[in-house]
């Protein structure tokens, strides 16, 4: 189970990555999505958004330190 968490902690926080190099360019979140998100990953705007809202970095780190005990 924690295997597919590890992706999708792994996936949202790449996506968090892009997000950030291209916010300081001054775009704003639908020109993200749109150009860079939406072609490479093919998710809905929704979940774009609900994935600029997870502490991913976070739970992947509680994840390991969960496994490593």
């Amino acid at each position: 189970m924690s295997y597919n968490r590890k992706n999708y902690l792994a996936r949202v926080i790449e996506i968090q990555n892009i997000v950030l190099e291209k916010k300081n360019e001054d775009l704003f979140l639908k020109n993200i999505y749109w150009e860079q998100i939406e072609p490479k990953y093919k998710i809905s705007q929704r979940t774009f958004q609900s994935y600029l809202g997870i502490n991913a970095k976070k739970q992947l780190k509680e994840l390991n330190t969960k496994q490593n005990e």
